[in-house]
């Protein structure tokens, strides 16, 4: 029995519909503003809604018979399946819209952000879905406070931050933002005290109710965990063969580090990576360096033939005056991907501020904190340029539609999970490789095998947290044992880590699976093997698990043969 491909694409119209519907905010970042008045919505009956609609579209997905569908259908028949045993099983656990109230408070303060970060409207037309959203945040975390009525204490902990970051941004942040664009309409502060009022009743909730009930349990579970593996990132994996693995990665990591700190003059790794503290722009060339190194890094990547890159404008701007007394507690993003549809000329990406009027010791810090290997491996390979910035140009005109918005970085994850392995081992991929052409100095070069040791770190963390094998408190000890992480950083880490299961180990083994799939493909094709093709090649089928594209590349390499 085969399907037409017409009647499929009514099936994948129609899981968008519900998509989209459903998480409204997620929407608004994917560039799909129809839904720019309304936030999510969780009451019981939206719920049970929701959790039916799903199984439906499931049902349906899985009765259609794969022949008949082009390659991209085809794939999004798979993707779609998967997506949606996630997310029943988000649904009908305790982990997200019943245990997380950070997923209240971000879907709340961010359904009002989205709305500025770009130009994608009329000024007016943004205002007046603001002044819309702002109304809804008291229904929306109202919600929040009847579903969830239990958990864990650092989630308790992260979502009354949050709560000061978003009391920040409808006070200060609304009241620079009616400065900048010179808004006139009266409802939009009236609305913004409405929110305001709303988040200080639930951060109320979450210190004198919620916290009496805090719990512990910060893991998914095993079985949760393999649905996430199989499901979402489409692998089969021995989870305790690659614990022993991401150990045996972060052993060598260190192991490189002790041996090679002498090449710097200095007695312990600690004391060679801080000398890239001293290498940093000054207070008049830091903003201008973040575009000095995108050049660069553009020019060196053309000249050795890495990748196509693509006509994609990127502007390096300081971050926006009304954003910054909430981003420091917010999900608040440098760069943020570009919506996948209706996207702007130019793309801002908002680089951490500093100016003159600092103190002279804050704007030290500053600058050594956001140095030249920062800027260069974060803001610019990573994120701005060959790293995100360029895969999400190829996914944008992939073939696969869920290919095409999957990795868009909404209020606190990406618009799907299936994404990872594609959009954070892509980006980590190309520090390897941006480090074969020459573009790092020799110390910056040393300090990656640093980053290898946080990112095998978080691989081990991510699968022993879920599973029970990790306290939260063992996970941060051991980021800071093993990741050489400081103690703040590593429970946060841990913490992000144990609210998104399965999300830490995406950057090592994405990396990793490309890393040795470009291998495969130089064996198997010999002296015919092109670099920037198979880059091109790899990029072309979107945001989509690594695994499915090296499988569907090597098929095609068998049947050309």
């Amino acid at each position: 029995m085969k399907t037409d491909s017409a009647t499929f694409s009514k099936l994948l119209d129609d899981f968008f519909t519900a998509y989209y519907k459903r998480r409204p905010v997620n929407a608004t970042f994917v560039g799909m503003h129809e839904l720019d008045h309304r936030l999510p919505d969780f009451s019981e009956a939206s719920v049970t809604d929701t959790i039916d609609e799903m199984k439906s579209l499931l049902d349906r997905l899985e009765a259609q018979p794969e022949e008949g569908l082009t390659p991209a259908q085809s794939l999004d028949r798979k993707l779609a399946a998967g997506y949606l045993r996630t997310q029943l099983w988000e649904f009908q656990s305790d982990h997200f819209y019943r245990g997380n109230p950070c997923l209240y408070t971000g879907e709340a303060v961010f359904g009002v952000i989205s709305l500025f970060l770009t130009d994608f409207a009329p000024l007016g037309e943004r205002v007046d879905a603001a002044i819309d959203r702002m109304h809804a945040i008291p229904a929306l975390l109202k919600q929040g406070q009847a579903n969830v009525i239990k958990s864990p204490q650092a989630w308790i902990e992260h979502a009354i931050e949050e709560c000061d970051g978003a009391l920040n941004f409808f006070s200060h942040g609304i009241d620079q933002l009616v400065v900048e664009h010179e808004i006139a309409d009266r409802r939009f502060k009236a609305a913004a005290l409405i929110a305001s009022d709303a988040f200080k009743s639930f951060k109320d909730y979450l210190e004198s109710e919620l916290c009496q009930h805090a719990t512990q349990n910060y893991g998914c579970g095993g079985e949760a965990f393999e649905l996430m593996m199989r499901s979402g990132h489409f692998v089969e994996l021995d989870l305790d063969a690659y614990v022993r693995y991401a150990d045996g990665q972060i052993t060598e990591a260190e192991a490189y580090l002790d041996a090679h700190a002498g090449d710097f003059g200095a007695a312990s790794s600690v004391e060679a990576l801080a000398q890239l503290a001293n290498y940093h722009p000054t207070v008049d060339t830091y903003y201008q360096r973040f575009g000095e190194l995108w050049q660069a890094c553009r020019k060196l990547s053309e000249e050795k033939k890495l990748v196509t890159w693509p006509e994609f404008p990127i502007e390096y701007v300081p971050q926006p005056l009304w954003a910054r007394k909430a981003a420091p507690y917010l999900y608040f993003l440098p760069y943020r991907s570009p919506a996948a549809f209706n996207r702007p000329a130019v793309h801002r990406y908002l680089v951490p501020p500093i100016d003159a009027g600092m103190q002279v010791e804050k704007q030290e810090q500053m600058l050594r904190s956001v140095n030249d290997s920062v800027i260069k491996s974060n803001h610019v390979i990573h994120h701005g340029s060959i790293g995100h910035h360029v895969q999400n140009w190829n996914a944008y005109r992939s073939a696969s539609r869920i290919g095409q918005m999957a990795a868009t970085d909404c209020a606190s994850r990406l618009a799907m999970f299936c994404a990872g392995t594609m959009a954070e081992g892509w980006a980590v991929y190309v520090g390897d490789l941006m480090a074969e052409a020459g573009f790092l100095t020799p110390l910056e070069e040393y300090a990656e095998h640093q980053s290898r040791r946080r990112m095998s770190a978080r691989a081990v963390v991510d699968i022993k947290l879920h599973r029970g094998e990790f306290t939260l408190e063992q996970a941060a000890d051991y980021y800071q044992k093993r990741g050489g992480m400081n103690a703040d950083f590593a429970m946060r880490e841990a913490i992000k880590n144990s609210m998104f299961p399965g999300a830490a180990m995406m950057y090592l083994f994405g990396s990793d699976r490309i890393k040795q799939f470009r291998k495969e493909m130089t064996a198997a094709m010999s002296d015919s093997f092109d670099l920037c093709q198979f880059h091109d090649t790899f990029l072309s089928y979107g945001s989509v698990p690594v695994e499915l594209i090296c499988e569907d590349m090597k098929r095609k390499l068998d049947d050309a043969e």
